[in-house]
């Protein structure tokens, strides 16, 4: 890849002087304005919901007079002075604000989630394969501090611990109150935005804990969700009055469990928990509880600040480790890098991210990549009518809308088998869409139906000809 000239020259998506959510000013602008920043991004754009709004925030935020102001997403992709665009709207703004500069072929940074839709993530990637341009995905957790500190233990550690046996992750959050939403959020109990604790919350930390742990077996994944509280109530903060009453149609409880790939470092059969409930722990309990459990010792992640380790992994944030043999329990300090430690707590992560993308790093290297992310991340989902009455299949379309299934024949090959049940909203189409896959792949599927429940079970067969397996 040929690294940019530096500093390249940047236009900023939803930093808005009257913003719901702060993420563009309190993380992304801290990281361009300062010192290392300007020399790797300079900022010469902003792209609002119209000019004036544009204009207001350069005001408010007292940038240079020579910031240019956009209204039109088309507009700013023809701008020939751009060279990277960073998108910090809400999500189901993604993909109209974004797709004419990707397109124009420039580079561009995209907070997670990447789209409210499925098709809209995929032409996001058609359309960047064929315009050259770079997408990166803002899932900064992968390269937050503790979370690289438990890499390096397992990793680095020259086997003291021995391979993972299993991984446990106890998250609460998402929201500051488990019943409340503040008027602005009040898409977070409207599934059809696309942005909502589960995809949001849910989905950074899962994919910052694969990060470390590793792949899931794809056929071993179980995955439930629950809607608990329904009954959504929603504060005016700045009368602390409640307005309104909504039905949620967002689970509040999810739990995902399944075998990690074995590896080098995860042994055969390793297991990963994930739970997540929205909203307040019980007193005491801390927000977050991340447990590797391995075959000399085991080590704990604790956060006392939230689930957000790429945005607030402050010095309370604790590493431990238990060694079985000595029954000692170890204290392991982790640290920011010192430019990173200039910035305010949730620049941090994002500024790693930003400054590895400008330099024209390889995808994976401080970025993560649309491919890498829409593949290991969840995908945010409109939901299937036909379905909607329990969130099991939604939850495993979102995990598995692309599944890597290792073909063990004569060939040894890979085969990406796409799967999109989003087209296919009852039982008779998906079947026809299998049907559809290479000939030498058959998979039998089993769905469960009845009134109450519809269980979704992936992979229940594979099952190859006596030609061996080809792909096409």
């Amino acid at each position: 890849m040929s690294h940019p000239t530096l500093p390249v020259r940047a236009a900023l998506i939803g930093l808005s002087s009257s913003a719901i959510t702060s993420w563009a000013s309190s993380a992304h602008l801290p990281a361009l304005l300062s010192p290392i920043g300007c020399s790797k991004i300079t900022l010469k754009a902003l792209l609002n919901s119209s000019t004036d709004a544009a204009k207001s925030a350069i005001s408010t935020y007292k940038l240079p007079a020579d910031t240019k102001a956009y209204g039109n997403p088309d507009a700013l992709a023809e701008d020939p002075d751009i060279d990277l665009v960073i998108c910090n709207t809400r999500v189901d703004k993604h993909y109209e604000t974004i797709i004419p500069s990707v397109r124009a072929g420039k580079d561009v940074y995209v907070e997670w989630p990447i789209a409210a839709k499925r098709e809209h993530v995929d032409e996001l990637l058609a359309a960047a394969k064929k315009s050259g341009s770079r997408i990166a995905v803002g899932l900064q957790g992968r390269w937050a501090p503790p979370v690289a500190k438990l890499r390096e233990l397992l990793e680095g550690g020259n086997g003291k611990l021995g391979k993972v046996l299993s991984v446990d992750v106890k998250a609460y959050g998402g929201t500051n109150d488990r019943e409340i939403l503040p008027v602005g959020l009040k898409y977070f109990a409207q599934r059809e935005i696309g942005g909502n604790p589960i995809v949001i919350g849910f989905g950074h930390l899962f994919d910052t804990v694969l990060s470390v742990v590793g792949e899931l077996d794809s056929s071993t994944i179980h995955a439930k969700a629950q809607l608990q509280r329904p009954s959504v109530r929603i504060r005016d903060t700045s009368t602390d009055k409640i307005v309104e009453t909504i039905t949620s149609d967002v689970p509040d409880l999810l739990s995902i469990h399944g075998a990690l790939t074995p590896t080098s470092l995860a042994a055969p059969k390793a297991t990963l928990c994930v739970g997540f409930r929205r909203g307040q722990p019980f007193p005491g309990t801390p927000p977050l509880v991340w447990t590797i459990n391995c075959e000399r010792g085991e080590i704990r992640l604790v956060s006392p600040s939230g689930t957000a380790l790429q945005a607030n992994a402050g010095d309370d944030v604790s590493i431990q480790i238990h060694r079985f043999d000595t029954d000692n329990v170890e204290n392991v300090r982790w640290t920011w890098k010192e430019p990173q430690q200039a910035l305010p707590l949730m620049a941090r992560s994002v500024s790693e991210c930003l400054y590895a993308f400008a330099e024209g790093r390889e995808d994976g290297d401080g970025w993560a990549g649309i491919d890498s992310a829409a593949y290991n991340a969840l995908a945010p989902r409109a939901p299937t009518p036909q379905l909607a009455s329990d969130f099991t299949l939604e939850i495993l379309h979102c995990l598995l809308s692309l599944v890597l299934v290792k073909l063990h024949t004569f060939t040894n090959t890979y085969l990406l088998l796409v799967l999109d049940l989003q087209n296919a909203p009852n039982t008779l189409d998906l079947l026809r869409k299998v049907a559809r896959a290479p000939p030498a792949l058959a998979c039998l599927w089993r769905c469960i139906c009845s009134s109450q429940c519809i269980q979704y079970i992936l992979l229940a067969s594979l099952v190859l000809n006596d030609t061996g397996a080809q792909t096409s």
